[in-house]
């Protein structure tokens, strides 16, 4: 795997009680914008695409992330369905997908967030589907959900490995964002973050600063050219393009994006 610069500095107590407390006191400002406006019935889409890169935005700052985007990202106005599929090794995935990547973009979230006081309902508002993961039948309703979000012009974001990767290798692929893909004849694009894993471990609280992380986007892959039978064919053409951007092999630097600009640019 491809080596970033070592870690800055890890942050003590104090500085990671107060990333927690701005992370939740950030998630539920927006979280209340977006349930104030759709209650009054003035929350566009364009108001959340707005409302989640600025909390991204905010997030990635907090942690003084350095990030580099490396690829070329597909024109997500051409009509076509696209699906984000994104290596997953840190909670800091998400954010820094939304920063770096234009468009609609919505999480496929699993449905035990929904439950969260405040972020369940703002999701729903903004245009999050849920996924059973415990449920085939109301699974299936729920990806059906998904694929009208997606002929409408959201771009879905997923993981296809389902939990964090502890070390940051990719682990074993869950079939459910691949059925979807063949359904609707979406186009993969294929996403990796390296060394994101560095800024809080999974299963741990150990909060790393200054930390340099480099997002890659893949060559895109139509699913529109695999049948049913091709399912296996198309994780596996998936989890090699996602393995060799893990590695820094295929895409080459196009923009280094600094926070102090992101979150100018999210504010406009």
């Amino acid at each position: 795997m491809l080596r970033l610069q070592p870690i800055a500095h890890s942050a003590n107590l104090a500085r990671r009680a107060g990333v927690v407390l701005c992370t939740l006191g950030v998630t539920l400002h927006f979280c209340l914008l977006v349930i104030g406006r759709a209650a009054v019935g003035r929350l566009r889409r364009e108001h959340v695409d707005g409302y989640t890169r600025a909390w991204s935005a905010t997030l990635l700052r907090l942690v003084r992330m350095h990030m580099t985007v490396q690829g070329q990202c597909p024109d997500f106005n051409d009509g076509r369905r696209y699906l984000i599929l994104c290596t997953h090794s840190s909670h800091y995935d998400i954010p820094a997908s939304f920063v770096a990547m234009p468009g609609s973009i919505r999480m496929l979230a699993k449905s035990e967030l929904y439950r969260i006081p405040f972020l369940g309902r703002a999701m729903r508002a903004a245009e999050f589907p849920s996924v059973a993961r415990h449920n085939p039948q109301q699974a299936r309703r729920d990806l059906q959900r998904a694929r009208q979000m997606m002929e409408s012009g959201i771009v879905l974001w997923a993981a296809p490995e389902g939990t964090r990767s502890v070390d940051g290798r990719l682990q074993l692929f869950k079939k459910g964002c691949f059925h979807l893909a063949l359904d609707t004849d979406a186009v993969i694009v294929p996403v990796a973050i390296r060394g994101i894993q560095h800024v809080l471990p999974a299963r741990t609280w150990r909060l790393n600063l200054d930390q340099p992380v480099q997002l890659a986007i893949g060559a895109a892959i139509d699913a529109s050219r695999y049948d049913r039978d091709s399912l296996a064919a198309l994780m596996a053409d998936t989890r090699q393009s996602m393995e060799a951007l893990l590695q820094g092999a295929e895409t080459a630097p196009i923009a280094d994006v600094e926070m102090t600009v992101v979150i100018e640019n999210c504010a406009q």
